[in-house]
């Protein structure tokens, strides 16, 4: 059975998507910073280029998208200057703009006409059947204005099982069934995932390490071009677990098996459409003021005649105040605005 969970906490909307009782998907979203896949938006064809099969465009608020000819009206790219409808198919990435499609209806009006839909959204729609599991009464109506009351039921959205694999996301490593574990390493060009046996039987371990790997990829966003060290093994071996490789990736619909080169490291190419979780997670800053913001909203709930104080260093301070809405939403529920306090150390305590 496929189920949708959705847990809300001021400036964050964690999704994860479960086959079984077992998380197969997972994203991370900032509602007051959305990734942008899937926004309906005017652009202006800016510059034409050739060399590259595509065109620079012009978009809302000053940024620069990129058209592919293959995307364009009729597969060709129209004039310098031409006004256009466009959807926005790939996340910006590091200094590059947002990937586009022209392969839309073209529509009236100016800027940004329509946000993407949302990863609940995305996932019920691919999965008609599912379940959605929310913790928040205003993503529930949200959520029931979309899909229908009968689809969407409020409850506990991410038990201790689930916050605990969420948490483990968040860093380098992932375990092994039986020992071992992944260890995952984004780098500017590339991703490089080592299978650490644990002591084990290396064949054993690579073979449990196998589904795992595609797991993670998954789970984590990973895109780009992506090397898996397997451990202790000589290349024929290597090379007969190639079909099994194969077949755990079969499946994801955004990956590209290369096979094995010649350092001995599986290869494999996977398309960027969101950020990596990695990415999301950068600011590092941010990320840990909304995970204390998220904890200060649960002790809130359970002892509402408290006012909480925030301790932090001055950057995840800063961070949360730059962050639209999440000190407003932690008032709004709490009854009261959280209290901040510059410090060298993290501690929430009473106001």
């Amino acid at each position: 059975m496929i189920e949708i969970r959705l847990a809300r906490s001021p400036g964050e909307r964690r999704v994860a998507l479960l086959k079984g009782g077992r998380m197969i998907g997972y994203r991370l979203e900032r509602p007051a910073r959305p990734d942008g896949v899937g926004d309906i938006l005017q652009g202006r064809i800016a510059a034409v280029m050739p060399a590259l099969a595509g065109a620079f465009v012009a978009l809302p608020g000053g940024a620069t998208g990129f058209l592919p000819e293959s995307e364009a009206p009729g597969k060709r790219l129209p004039p310098e200057g031409t006004r256009l409808t466009l959807r926005v198919t790939r996340a910006a990435q590091g200094g590059k703009g947002p990937r586009l499609s022209a392969r839309t209806p073209q529509l009236a009006g100016e800027g940004l006409l329509a946000r993407g839909p949302d990863q609940a959204l995305r996932w019920a729609a691919e999965h008609p059947r599912a379940r959605l599991v929310v913790d928040d009464a205003a993503e529930q109506a949200r959520l029931v204005a979309a899909l229908g009351r009968e689809r969407v039921v409020r409850g506990e959205a991410f038990d201790e099982t689930l916050e605990a694999e969420v948490a483990q996301l968040e860093t380098p490593e992932a375990p092994l069934p039986g020992g071992g574990r992944l260890i995952v390493s984004p780098l500017p060009a590339l991703t490089a995932v080592d299978v650490d046996s644990g002591g084990a039987e290396p064949m054993a371990a690579n073979r449990a390490a196998i589904p795992e790997f595609a797991r993670q990829l998954r789970l984590r966003d990973l895109a780009g071009p992506i090397l898996l060290d397997l451990a202790g093994l000589s290349v024929r071996q290597r090379a007969a677990l190639e079909p099994a490789l194969r077949a755990a990736l079969a499946g994801d619909g955004l990956a590209q098996p290369l096979g094995f080169g010649p350092l001995g490291l599986f290869e494999l190419r996977r398309a960027r459409i969101h950020p990596p979780l990695h990415e999301v997670l950068a600011d590092r800053a941010l990320a840990r003021g909304l995970a204390l913001l998220r904890r200060a909203t649960r002790e809130a709930a359970a002892a509402p005649h408290r006012r909480l104080a925030l301790a932090a260093p001055r950057p995840v301070l800063e961070a949360l105040r730059a962050l639209p809405g999440a000190l407003e939403e932690y008032a709004a529920r709490a009854g009261h605005a959280l209290t901040l306090r510059e410090s060298p150390e993290e501690d929430l305590g009473d106001a």
